[in-house]
């Protein structure tokens, strides 16, 4: 628990407080920028279901979480969403508030809906009454002092620094004018007999404002909304902490920092307090869906029923080559790596590739050539296992680090009140050249390979077996081993990008996939490695090389990392070629998506530095695959769908799937429903326009110069200016496995099991390459499946 309850007893009182840990809970984390992984907006909604958190959402943050109407009855209309697939969501639908039938679902589809509102905060009401937008004031009080005070590096000076965000909060709101000045009379003298801790003063602030146990949830919900991404920073922190096997209090600080204002509008004027007690009766009421919203969720599952029909039309079991291939390729199963591995296995028969997450299995924190900070390559799901550096002995790495030292220093002296004057009347001439430099795209990559990174302290002979028996089994990649096995991580180039990790690996926790291939590739060419893993049974041919390399996904260009190999790669050129086709051909495919793009200007957006689509990242996202290559090798899933290879009937004991449902499904249902929550909510859930966002603490973005810190993806990149890019649907699982294999492991983790119940995600079985059995809420399964209920 992130709240103490020692020093209070009774029983509303543990109700307040738990209504307060309730309304943390509901809010999502925001990863910082060095590191931005994507998030499921709805982590705090996942017990519930579509409807009902449209219900709740709809309290507390005034958005809908499905999509306009008119998208709907546009479906329809073209014939996209049959009235099978209609009837099908219907009946999936057990609230007796749903349509009758299909036709009066489709009537519903033509019917414009009311906006949606959320209860109104004090502020709100003192804003109607008293005609000064007093939310306003308080987002630029509150946002000035929580941007120096998370500041991670970024500004010169942060007030507070080290001290707990309430108390930090009370010494700057006592000193405080803003408020005062404008017409919040004795505020400072407020803040300054506030409660010594946030605990106290949460309670203290429910007395005040009358709050029930009953309203206290989603009142609180309702302020830690307001707040922004200032809230889902905080929530972070207790992500951090709690992963770490710690607590940390600092959101519960923001909510009693927020409710203190609170207290102090509503003695602004008498009448805000009688509209007050109206609000606080309307928050006691049970969250319960609507009519509106049970239709909205069916017509939303029908949506996803009329893709499923479509996506199984793409599937289809091939035949396996009985040859030998020539070369292998694993790549991570991020969507953007199947429009290239398609590309490149259209080069040759005998090309094989791979689907597995990109940090290959090996959980390291990692320390960089010449740097201090610490990288943890992996999901955010998991805790560092290994650790690694890339660092070397002498004056390569003592050069490396006096030239970032400098490179601060002269940071530094730029920023600072007494010299930035001087910096630019001195510098500006030189700094205007840079300015066409980098506008003509010629300033080049930057970009140099890393000394071979290693595992530090190094694994014995025994746990390299281990740990390589373990990644090998669980890229079901066990025998039939090619000449040259390709570790490919991925990463983006781009420029003058504050969300440039969010273009990078998901798996790596935000950084680029190369370290995590390298010491994949280095430990797979180990003897000794070698040796042991012939004794479990995994027998590599003496001539099989397993060779690093990086897939940039905004040039769709391959570097391969030959020089960690201590012997020459086979067949170099013929590779070479494949590798450049493929790119040309991933190149063309994608260019036909991005606004202004073209297959021969496509890899320049990576050094344009005005350019706010350099790609489209996981855009369009909508399916996961865990099942043989065969399975998706034929049909075109047009850079929609994450591929994991996995075969089942080389998984005895069924811990593969286990580890892909438990891992790489569920990092895969975040980063849909990121998408998801940025395309249907972006005011709350989406960060905004880059073309006015400004880099605030090191950690996150504001639009303009102030205010809420904003969380998400911006819209640019779900959104190419007349329409969305990215159709919002809740992921379809699709797994070649037994579903009574399935279902018990879902068993074992009700977590997960809970994003299937809810319908967070759909559930599929496959069996011979195509769909056959549906998972329903609550454990039971059917032979019906998509392409069944609208024949």
């Amino acid at each position: 628990m992130f709240i103490k309850h020692t020093q209070f007893t009774s029983a509303r009182v543990s109700g307040i407080l738990t209504a307060a840990e309730a309304a943390v809970r509901a809010i999502p984390p925001a990863f910082p920028l060095s590191a931005t992984v994507a998030v499921n907006p709805f982590l705090g909604q996942t017990g519930e279901d579509l409807a009902a958190t449209s219900a709740r959402l709809h309290r507390v943050a005034g958005i809908r979480v499905t999509r306009d109407r008119s998208d709907y009855a546009g479906q329809i209309a073209d014939g996209s969403i049959t009235d099978a697939d209609l009837a099908a969501a219907l009946q999936a639908s057990t609230s007796p508030l749903k349509p009758k039938d299909v036709a009066a679902l489709k009537t519903l589809a033509l019917q414009d809906e009311a906006p949606a509102a959320a209860l109104p905060t004090i502020a709100d009401l003192a804003t109607d009454i008293t005609g000064t937008d007093w939310s306003a004031v308080i987002e630029k009080a509150f946002g000035l002092w929580a941007a120096g005070h998370f500041d991670r590096g970024q500004a010169l000076w942060s007030p507070g620094s080290g001290t707990r965000a309430y108390a930090a909060w009370l010494a700057w709101a006592c000193r405080d004018l803003a408020p005062e000045i404008a017409g919040l009379t004795g505020f400072c003298a407020h803040a300054a007999a506030a409660p010594d801790t946030s605990e106290r003063a949460i309670l203290q602030a429910a007395e005040k404002l009358g709050l029930s146990e009953a309203a206290a949830e989603t009142v609180f919900h309702r302020l830690l909304i307001d707040l922004g991404g200032w809230s889902q920073h905080a929530r972070w922190l207790l992500w951090q902490a709690e992963l770490s096997g710690n607590t940390d209090s600092t959101l519960a600080d923001l909510l009693a920092i927020r409710l203190i204002f609170e207290e102090a509008l509503l003695k602004l004027d008498p009448r805000i307090a009688e509209k007050w007690r109206d609000v606080v009766e309307a928050h006691e009421n049970p969250v319960e869906a609507s009519a509106d919203q049970i239709a909205n969720a069916i017509l939303q599952e029908a949506s996803e029923l009329a893709h499923q029909r479509q996506l199984d039309d793409k599937l289809g079991a091939l035949e396996s080559p009985a040859n030998r291939p020539a070369l292998q390729a694993a790549f991570c199963i991020d969507v953007r790596s199947e429009v290239f591995r398609r590309a490149l296995e259209a080069q040759s028969p005998g090309i094989e590739t791979i689907g597995f997450a990109g940090f290959f299995g090996l959980p390291v924190s990692h320390r960089a050539h010449g740097s201090d900070e610490v990288e943890s390559h992996l999901p955010v799901l998991l805790k560092p296992a290994l650790t690694s550096t890339s660092q070397t002995e002498g004056s390569a790495e003592t050069n490396v680090r006096i030239r970032a030292r400098a490179v601060r220093a002269l940071d530094r002296f730029r920023q600072a009140a007494v010299s930035s004057f001087a910096f630019v009347e001195a510098a500006g001439p030189l700094y205007a050249l840079k300015l066409v430099r980098d506008a003509l795209g010629l300033a080049g990559t930057g970009q140099k390979a890393e000394p071979t990174p290693r595992l530090d302290p190094a694994l014995s002979p025994e746990d390299k077996t281990a740990t390589a028996a373990a990644v090998l089994r669980a890229m079901s990649l066990t025998k039939g081993f090619a000449p040259v096995v390709l570790l490919l991580g991925h990463g983006a180039q781009v420029t003058n990008n504050p969300h440039e990790s969010a273009y990078h690996c998901g798996a790596c926790g935000g950084h680029s996939g190369e370290v995590s291939a390298r010491l994949l590739a280095g430990l797979l060419n180990d003897p000794e490695t070698r040796k042991g893993l012939a004794e479990t049974g995994i027998d590599i041919p003496a001539d099989t090389l397993f060779v690093a390399g990086l897939h940039d996904t905004t040039t769709d260009r391959i570097t391969l990392y030959e020089s960690d190999q201590t012997r020459k790669l086979p067949e170099a050129d013929l590779l070479r070629r494949w590798l450049d086709r493929a790119g040309k051909q991933a190149r063309l495919e994608r260019a036909q998506r991005l606004p202004g793009a073209s297959a021969a200007t496509i890899a320049r957006r990576a050094l344009n530095w005005a350019e706010i689509r350099p790609e489209w990242g996981l855009a369009g996202c909508s399916a996961f695959i865990a099942a043989p290559i065969s399975v998706t090798s034929a049909g075109n899933l047009q850079g929609r769908t994450f591929l994991h290879s996995y075969d089942w009937k080389a998984d005895t004991d069924f811990k593969t799937l286990e580890l892909i449902l438990t891992a790489p499904v569920v990092v895969a249902s975040w980063i849909s429903l990121q998408y998801y929550g940025s395309s249907t909510a972006p005011e709350i859930f989406g960060c905004g326009n880059k073309l006015i966002h400004n880099v605030v603490g090191g950690f996150g973005v504001v639009e303009g110069n102030g205010g809420k810190l904003r969380a998400g993806l911006p819209w640019q990149a779900v959104h190419d200016g007349r329409d969305l890019v990215h159709t919002p649907l809740r992921l379809t699982v699709l797994l070649e496995a037994p579903r009574e294999a399935i279902s018990g492991i879902l068993d074992r983790h009700p977590e997960v099991k809970a994003l299937f119940d809810n319908g967070w995600l759909h559930l599929i079985a496959l069996k011979d390459g195509r769909m056959a059995a549906r998972y329903h809420r609550g454990g039971g399964w059917s032979d019906a499946v998509a392409t069944d209920l609208a024949a």
